[in-house]
């Protein structure tokens, strides 16, 4: 059921009418796992400042692929401006329990 749904929410980034609004809040992560050395692409939503892109995960918990960014960090690739752009993510949980991967392009 999740894959089809982020197949369609990627799908909207080219919708004629609506694509360019998704764009702008919307990309495509991908990364290389730590434990699976398999490639990985998942829609996110984000928001960029100049080289810095901040991704805020909803529900971590439930999620597994922001733990690739844990310490250190590692590389991943985000689709921005009609290219792929590479970078350093780094995952930061704050006291409350919100995580956010900040990706240094």
């Amino acid at each position: 059921m999740v894959r089809r749904v982020n197949k369609w929410i990627v799908g909207l980034r080219d919708a004629p009418l609506v694509g360019k609004l998704v764009r702008e809040g919307l990309t495509v992560v991908t990364y290389t796992g730590r434990r699976s050395g398999r490639t990985i692409s998942t829609p996110v939503g984000y928001r960029r400042k100049g080289d810095v892109v901040e991704i805020r995960v909803m529900m971590p918990d439930a999620k597994v692929w922001w733990r690739n960014f844990d310490g250190e960090g590692g590389p991943l690739t985000l689709e921005l401006d009609g290219t792929e752009k590479t970078g350093h993510a780094t995952s930061h949980r704050d006291d409350k329990g919100r995580v956010t991967v900040r990706v240094q392009l």
